[in-house]
């Protein structure tokens, strides 16, 4: 993931982040970049699921709409059933590291599979804590990965975008910036 450079925005509604990625396609982001996670909503009522038919996903569910517009964007896609968290979908490069984080959560067992991806990318303790709540709280959470000068230029494009949070979490550099 680029030496773990990322941009991390927070939208509290699905239409938001939704723009947002549009904003970056237009910008000439490559969509394979990018990753997105939140939980995905049901009730005894509605029906969820997902399935993958070739390179395309498709998702049924209350913001199926949403999701399934991401899945033939962008690099990977799952759905899991995180404690703590509840239902949750990721699509993105941070699915491998949700993976590995699920795969090591059995040996190690003490932090959520998001929690130990998100660190894994070198996202800092303290921020790990809020963006697990805020997807925890049904919010949108939003990376874009590679070189520092594009985390910075896709940073500005996601404020500017409507997220009620940004930040920039740069390797080698341990800086973080906050606004909002």
């Amino acid at each position: 993931m680029s030496d773990h450079n990322s941009a991390v925005a927070i939208f509290d509604q699905h239409n938001q982040a939704e723009e947002a990625v549009k904003q970056l396609e237009k910008a000439g982001f490559d969509m394979k970049t990018l990753s997105i996670v939140g939980k995905g909503y049901h009730t005894e009522e509605n029906v969820v699921g997902y399935y993958n038919a070739g390179d395309r996903m498709l998702y049924w569910g209350t913001q199926g709409a949403f999701w399934g517009g991401f899945w033939s964007l962008l690099f990977g896609t799952g759905f899991f059933m995180i404690p703590g968290i509840g239902p949750m979908l990721v699509a993105g490069p941070l699915l491998v590291s949700i993976i590995a984080a699920l795969e090591g959560a059995v040996v190690f067992g003490a932090v959520s599979a998001l929690a130990g991806a998100l660190a894994s990318i070198g996202i800092p303790n303290n921020s790990v804590v809020q963006y697990e709540a805020s997807v925890r709280a049904g919010k949108f959470l939003m990376l874009v990965h590679g070189s520092p000068d594009e985390v910075t230029r896709a940073k500005e494009i996601l404020s500017n975008a409507g997220a009620s949070q940004t930040h920039l979490h740069l390797a080698n550099t341990h800086a973080e910036a906050l606004v909002g």
